[in-house]
């Protein structure tokens, strides 16, 4: 297949890198002109839990070099997947198909709003605990599951067809019929890590050991969990802090990419991560205010770091 990857990040780093080990051809768009111009020199280097790899991917800053692509995979964060979706109109043929994945809610409804919903395909990724070393290369701490769905309806042929590349490039991947589990399941487990760790500077398993984060933690879960029964979302399991453990067990050495963005003096997407339960919350009648500090916390922390 002809992938393109437009925002190719920690994580977009990640695809990029198994999708060319796999023999596809990849295209790297990232606005980030350094790693752009590490990839065209050196090429992309990918270690971590799936080895020490590097591998030629087509890099730019600008889609239109790439032209129509089989397979477009928007992995910049929530609150840019708009321009995002503007900017990959120059990647899109007929049959072109387009995965929008992002952490938190919000991300799928602004792809589909600028390109359609006929086009846009869900994914929700979990486990990889992803970070750049370097322009041009990236580390992940996990490989753990590759969530996929339909924007609307169940799992279609051309769903099955991309998780088919997905699995061929060593990603363990689940299709789901029910997007609104895909998304939840991730979001429970990304509200008990995402403010912690950003207002505490820790790891994962630092978190988990510290009794009084992991029980800050709990309480994000938990909350998440109640709006999202309230809601009626269908979830696969019914203890949630055992869940978000569990998760959290597989890569405990990951600092979640709130933590990340404060550390790089960036704005983060709390909002959208921690910040959604509340505000979900509060239109189903269910207080989330655990939750809601921690994104008031990070907020000011953002401020106070001079986060852009």
């Amino acid at each position: 297949m002809k992938i393109a990857i437009v925002g190719c990040g920690a994580m977009g780093s990640v695809y990029a890198g198994l999708f060319a080990a796999a023999g596809h051809e990849v295209w790297a768009i990232d606005a980030w002109r350094e790693h752009v111009e590490a990839m065209r020199a050196h090429g992309l280097r990918l270690e971590g839990a799936s080895g020490d790899r590097t591998v030629r991917v087509h890099a730019t800053t600008e889609t239109k070099e790439a032209g129509a692509c089989d397979l477009v995979i928007l992995a910049t964060k929530a609150m840019q997947v708009a321009h995002a979706a503007e900017a990959a109109k120059s990647l899109i043929g007929p049959d072109t198909v387009v995965l929008s994945i992002q952490n938190g809610l919000g991300g799928p409804d602004s792809a589909a709003s600028v390109l359609g919903r006929d086009k846009v395909m869900v994914g929700v990724v979990g486990g990889f605990g992803a970070s750049m070393k370097a322009p041009g290369h990236a580390h992940h701490n996990g490989m753990e599951l590759v969530r996929l769905g339909e924007f609307e309806g169940p799992v279609t042929p051309r769903l099955q067809k991309v998780a088919d590349a997905w699995q061929g490039a060593g990603f363990r991947v689940k299709c789901f019929d029910d997007i609104d589990q895909l998304v939840w399941e991730k979001l429970i487990c990304n509200c008990a890590y995402s403010g912690p760790c950003g207002i505490s500077d820790r790891t994962v398993i630092e978190v988990m050991e510290d009794p009084d984060l992991a029980r800050v933690s709990a309480a994000c879960a938990r909350e998440a969990y109640e709006v999202a029964l309230k809601k009626k979302i269908r979830l696969g399991f019914s203890d949630p802090v055992t869940y978000v453990r569990d998760f959290g067990s597989k890569i405990p050495h990951a600092r979640p990419s709130v933590l990340l963005d404060l550390m790089a003096k960036r704005k983060s997407e709390i909002g959208v991560i921690n910040g959604s339960i509340p505000r979900v919350g509060k239109e189903v009648g269910v207080a989330a205010p655990v939750n809601d500090t921690l994104t008031a916390l990070v907020h000011e922390k953002e401020r106070r770091l001079g986060c852009r």
